[in-house]
């Protein structure tokens, strides 16, 4: 079986810089692609879930920071980039959500260490081996089946590799597009436009109230976020 290697993201206008990292982290093990400005990475993102995001604070556009507040709690998390080194944009680079912020220029030795701590804190908690739980709920990925306060809830196939794949991205929002992509690694035929209608008939079967979930909402022009906690963040 392939090893499945963490996907990174370097959003850097400088194309030099870029290229070398996404060539780097690629050499170190890691799934890594570049683009160069906010609209760019935003179209990424909707097609392809990562892991982290390197995300240099000076852009074209949007800057780093306002892209930053804008990923919020719902997007992967953000090491923040950037010539300037002073406390004040540290701070406020954390205060956006960064996980972290490292200032140009650095070595790619300790790049690697910010991006392997940042990427082991993000380990899913709640993974003990085959069974995974959220809430009430307890998940069996060998059975493929799922259990609420040890009563079992039959699901289809089809619900249950949506279910995998959110519990495989937790706390992420992921487009319809991304979706597709994920659920190729699990299913033989053809995903198409049945996502908004899977969503639906999972909810029915994890959600206290289906019509206000809080395991698994619209991110309205985004996509789908699913919240292992149940608990809905600010926004």
């Amino acid at each position: 079986m392939a090893e499945c290697r963490a996907r990174i993201l370097v959003v850097d206008d400088d194309e030099g810089l870029r290229e070398l990292l996404v060539r780097y982290l690629s050499d170190n093990g890691y799934e890594a692609s570049g683009v160069a400005d906010g609209l760019s990475m935003k179209r990424h993102l909707a097609a392809r879930p990562v892991d982290l995001i390197l995300l240099d604070v000076m852009l074209p556009g949007e800057d780093g920071l306002s892209l930053a507040r804008g990923l919020g709690d719902c997007g992967p998390p953000i090491i923040m980039l950037s010539a300037r080194g002073e406390e004040v944009d540290r701070i406020v680079g954390l205060e956006v959500g960064a996980a972290d912020y490292l200032p140009k220029p650095f070595s790619h030795r300790e790049l690697l260490a910010r991006v392997a701590a940042v990427l082991r804190r993000r380990q899913p908690v709640a993974d003990k081996g085959r069974i995974r739980r959220f809430g009430p709920f307890e998940v069996d990925l060998d059975a493929h089946s799922l259990a609420r306060n040890g009563e079992g809830i039959e699901l289809s196939g089809a619900e249950f590799a949506l279910l995998k794949v959110l519990l495989d991205h937790p706390d992420r929002v992921l487009g319809r597009d991304a979706l597709v992509e994920l659920l190729k690694g699990y299913e033989r035929g053809p995903f198409d436009r049945m996502v908004d209608v899977r969503v639906t008939r999972l909810r029915r079967k994890i959600e206290p109230d289906p019509a206000h979930p809080v395991y698994l909402r619209t991110v309205w022009g985004e996509g789908y976020l699913f919240t292992p906690s149940g608990t809905r963040r600010k926004q």
